[in-house]
């Protein structure tokens, strides 16, 4: 749908936040859109805030730096889509009822 809306397409999702933590939410989140999901950093918010004064501070000269330092600094698990076929099938059931 997001990619419907959007024009554009996607490799995959990735998700930060407390809720990685729940495997099930992120393998479902796979399953139901047929691609990877990446879990991690789970701090997202407060490693985005910190990377943001380090630019400011001049401590990262920029955003592409500081993705490298979050890319190499945190772990990510990546979730591959299972059972796609079953998932398309039960939104055909219970999906898009406007």
């Amino acid at each position: 749908m997001t990619e419907e809306l959007s024009g554009q397409s996607f490799r995959g999702l990735h998700m930060v936040g407390g809720g990685i933590h729940n495997e099930t939410l992120c393998q479902w989140t796979a399953n139901a859109i047929g691609k990877p999901v990446w879990a991690g950093p789970a701090e997202g918010s407060a490693i985005g805030n910190m990377v943001v004064q380090w630019i400011a501070q001049g401590e990262l000269s920029d955003i592409w730096e500081a993705r490298a330092v979050i890319r190499d600094s945190f772990p990510i698990k990546l979730y591959e889509p299972a059972d796609v076929r079953l998932w398309d099938e039960a939104y055909g059931l219970f999906g898009d009822r406007t």
